[in-house]
């Protein structure tokens, strides 16, 4: 990956992390999110770690992202700012500071003497050297996750049942 193909997908991520953060509408927020997790995939792609972006995209932007909008609706957020927003200056604000993190960067990147990356190992990202590591080093982490998935989602069927009751 060059110089330049990296700025623009550091600025595209940035960009897309700042609209999840500072969006009022949850939704909207989540669609951000999915738009990083596609760019974040697009880099691994670039790295040369195919199996790691198709994972990024079918788990973390397709099942996962489905699972937040799920429990998104369930829960029925609305906007607690009217129309026109109390925090614009504030938002204004941050959108002009990551898009100046962004510009800073790029034009670091751009300007510093980045030579050929090195090589990747023999089967770097590929499903053999994935599956080992997630089920020997990553195996109580990845155990943990599906746990806290499975909490949160009971969580908020249970805060949804007691709002409709």
């Amino acid at each position: 990956m060059g110089p330049l193909t990296f700025a623009v997908l550091a600025v595209l991520l940035v960009v897309s992390a700042l609209a999840v953060v500072l969006h009022p509408n949850p939704v909207k927020g989540a669609m951000a999110l999915v738009a990083t997790l596609f760019v974040l995939a697009v880099v691994f792609v670039f790295l040369d770690a195919h199996m790691i972006a198709a994972l990024q995209v079918i788990v973390y932007a397709g099942a996962i992202m489905v699972l937040f909008l799920f429990v998104i609706m369930l829960l029925s957020l609305q906007d607690d700012l009217p129309e026109g927003g109390g925090r614009v200056g504030l938002r204004t604000a941050a959108w002009i500071g990551g898009g100046a993190l962004a510009c800073a960067v790029a034009w670091i990147c751009l300007r510093s003497p980045l030579g050929a990356p090195p090589e990747a190992p023999q089967g770097y990202g590929g499903v053999e050297a994935v599956a080992r590591s997630l089920f020997t080093d990553f195996l109580l982490p990845f155990e943990l996750t599906s746990i806290l998935l499975l909490v949160a989602v009971i969580g908020a069927v249970v805060l949804a049942q007691r709002r409709g009751a």
